[in-house]
């Protein structure tokens, strides 16, 4: 099993971002995607998820607004679109992944990781 996470980079405050997480899982459709971020010197924190079954989601409320989850079944793969991005919102940016899971915020509910993609806001 494999998460690979990508689309990040250096930007400037105000700035946008698409991060992407190809999944080679077999029943990607069964599993509820996880956004998380981990600044330096930080514990990972939850930034957002989408439910497997009904596509609900769920948001930090620090990117509640500016971020959106979004995923795609045929394609194996979860979106994150980040507008408005802040200072604040440096960090290595992961994804993950819960089987048949509820819209957790706990990263030891996810039974799958990415390796992460860097996320530098400058302001």
């Amino acid at each position: 099993v494999q998460l690979q996470a990508s689309g990040g980079g250096l930007v400037q405050a105000g700035d946008f971002l698409r991060l992407s997480c190809a999944a080679s899982l077999r029943t990607f459709s069964l599993y509820t995607m996880g956004w998380f971020r981990q600044a330096p010197g930080k514990e990972r924190e939850f930034v957002a998820a989408i439910n497997w079954s009904d596509r609900t989601t769920d948001y930090a409320d620090s990117v509640k607004g500016r971020f959106t989850i979004s995923r795609d079944n045929a394609k194996n793969t979860v979106y994150l679109q980040m507008n408005s991005l802040k200072p604040e919102d440096t960090a290595v940016y992961y994804c993950a992944a819960d089987w048949r899971g509820a819209l957790h915020r706990t990263p030891l509910t996810y039974n799958y990781w990415g390796q992460g993609t860097q996320v530098t806001v400058s302001s």
